[in-house]
C-alpha cells in the first residue's frame, strides 16, 4: 500500500510529538485524522504543517467516552473511508503520593486516560483493519508501566493497564496483517536540552521517537508484533 494512500489517525495531536508525528506522516503523503478536544487548537496544527484542506480533517471527541470515540474516528472515515495507522499519544500524569494515602479517584484518573480510550480507539478501529487485511496500531509507554518506583502508583498503572491491552491486542491480531507495538521513552525532549544537561541523556526527542512510528507504520516493520522497542538510554 502506497504511504500517500494511507489514512493516519492521530491523537493528542496537539501536543509537541503529536504535531511532530503529523509532520512526518503529511511528508511521506499519509493523510491525517487529527484528534483533540479543541477545533481551533487543531485547525492551528495543520496551519503550522502547512497542510492542503483535502488532506487531514479534525476530529474532536473525548476519547474517556466510547461516544466521543466513535464520534471521532467516523470524522475521520468519513472524510478518507478508513483508517490505516492509529498512533495513539493521548497522555496524563498523576504521582506523588505513597499507595497507603491514595485518593482512588486519582487511578481511576489515570485508567480513563490510559486504559479506556485505548480500548474504545481499538474496538473502534481494528475491525476494519483486520477486514482490510492490514493496519497498525502504535502508543508510546514508559518504563515505569514495567518497573514501577515508589509514589507513582496511578500512571503507572494507567500505562501498564493500557500495555496489557494493547500486547494482548497483538496476540489477537497476528497474522491479520496488522501489527500492533509500543515505543518506550523515559521523557520527550521537547526543548532540545538532552545534548547540553547529562542529567537528561535518557530522554527522547520527538523526531526520534515519530520516525520509529514511520517505520513501525511501513510495510517493512510487518514482522514486527507486540514489540516493546526501548528509546532511552538504559545507563
Amino acid at each position: 500500500m502506497p504511504t500517500n494512500d494511507r489514512v493516519v489517525l492521530i491523537t493528542g495531536a496537539t501536543g509537541v510529538l503529536g504535531r511532530e508525528t503529523a509532520r512526518v506522516f503529511a511528508a511521506q503523503g499519509a493523510r491525517l485524522g487529527l484528534v483533540g478536544t479543541d477545533a481551533d487548537r487543531l485547525r492551528g496544527v495543520a496551519s503550522e504543517l502547512g497542510l492542503a484542506d483535502d488532506r487531514w480533517v479534525a476530529a474532536v471527541g473525548d476519547l474517556r467516552q466510547r461516544d466521543g470515540v466513535r464520534s471521532a474516528v467516523e470524522t475521520v472515515t468519513g472524510a478518507f473511508g478508513r483508517v490505516d495507522v492509529l498512533i495513539h499519544l493521548v497522555g496524563g500524569y498523576a504521582a506523588g503520593t505513597p499507595i497507603a494515602e491514595l485518593d482512588p479517584a486519582d487511578v481511576a484518573g489515570m485508567l480513563d486516560q490510559h486504559l479506556w480510550t485505548t480500548l474504545h480507539l481499538a474496538q473502534a478501529v481494528i475491525p476494519g483493519m483486520v477486514e482490510r487485511g492490514w493496519g497498525r496500531v502504535l502508543a508510546v509507554s514508559p518504563p515505569v508501566a514495567a518497573e514501577p518506583p515508589a509514589k507513582m502508583a496511578p500512571y503507572a498503572i494507567g500505562k501498564a493497564a493500557q500495555e496489557v491491552l494493547l500486547r494482548t491486542l497483538a496476540k489477537e491480531v497476528a497474522g491479520a496483517g496488522v501489527t500492533v507495538n509500543l515505543v518506550i521513552v523515559k521523557a520527550i525532549d521537547e526543548h532540545g536540552v538532552r545534548a547540553s544537561d547529562p542529567k537528561k541523556a535518557s530522554w527522547t526527542g520527538p523526531d526520534e521517537i515519530a520516525a520509529t512510528f514511520r517505520f513501525l507504520a511501513s510495510d517493512e516493520a510487518a514482522a514486527v508484533n507486540g514489540a516493546r522497542i526501548p528509546l532511552h538510554n538504559r545507563s
